[in-house]
């Protein structure tokens, strides 16, 4: 499809690149993202890469909505050529899987449920074809996730994993949303995986929670002075771990002593789409060595 333009009001601009979300459609972003930031246009205040859409805030005053308009056009042709490489990083998030926080919401919203007598691992597993919860545990843990944006909260990733399209997780979202979900849930719905920042309302099915804060907006926590962990691009690998480790992941964040493991990568698209297999061992690779 032709990328859609589209004016939100006088100082917003909405660009969806494609239809269907994929890996292909993020790195035509992240292309057009990165060219409006490189030439650092007048008038440009924000720039947010999305899935497979961006936005563009703009002040009016300095840049016409037109004008501003025709300078995101320019950048669509090289966006369809552009090297499909980034130099990025690999995170590591320790996840208690199953854990007792999850478990005691999602009973409370039952009602809002596909399946109100079966955990949402349960379900997730029976959905997807796998014998049991441990298994379904196993190959959410076993590939690396991609972040395709950062939003809807703050600090919040939206994630895929690195398999191929027919491997892919799939679970629907909770027929109604609920009005709780515990701080620092993993969550999925659809295909996208996500990791809740903060506790809130959500309707994605929730399976652990990692002891791991992604977002501080008081930037005390060591690894977070920029507030924030994760930006479009990264790559995460979840861990799953046993109550004791995440008990003393836990007391080692409130020491100040907890240091996350992260690990710069390059990531080629062209590579993973000829190799997903390959490319994921070297992701794991350079993540342990």
């Amino acid at each position: 499809m032709q990328m859609r333009y589209s004016f939100g009001g006088d100082e917003h601009i909405f660009v969806e690149v494609e239809e269907e979300m994929s890996l292909e459609a993020f790195f035509k972003s992240l292309s057009m993202t990165n060219a409006v930031r490189e030439s650092r246009i007048a008038g440009v205040t924000e720039i947010c890469p999305a899935n497979a859409s961006f936005q563009v805030k703009f002040n009016p005053d300095i840049i016409a909505p037109h004008d501003m308009l025709a300078e995101l056009k320019s950048f669509e042709a090289a966006a369809e050529s552009a090297e499909k490489t980034i130099e990025t990083r690999i995170i590591e998030i320790p996840v208690l899987y199953d854990d007792p926080w999850t478990n005691e919401t999602l009973m409370r919203f039952r009602e809002r449920h596909q399946d109100p007598t079966a955990t949402d691992l349960e379900y997730a597993a029976r959905v997807n074809n796998f014998a049991d919860v441990a298994s379904f545990i196993a190959a959410h843990a076993a590939a690396p996730w991609f972040v395709s944006m950062v939003g809807f909260v703050a600090g919040l990733p939206f994630t895929y994993q690195l398999v191929e399209r027919a491997k892919q997780i799939e679970v629907p979202k909770y027929l109604r949303p609920r009005t709780d979900t515990p701080r620092l849930t993993v969550g999925h719905g659809g295909c996208f995986g996500c990791i809740y920042s903060v506790r809130g309302a959500g309707g994605y099915q929730m399976f652990g929670v990692t002891p791991m804060p992604i977002y501080d907006p008081t930037g005390k926590i060591s690894y977070l002075k920029e507030l924030m962990i994760f930006r479009p691009g990264d790559i995460i690998k979840f861990r799953a771990i046993e109550r004791t480790e995440y008990d003393a992941a836990v007391a080692a964040i409130d020491a100040g002593s907890f240091e996350p493991k992260i690990v710069p990568v390059p990531f080629s698209l062209d590579a993973f789409t000829a190799d997903p297999a390959g490319t994921n061992a070297k992701l794991l690779e350079a993540l342990n060595g």
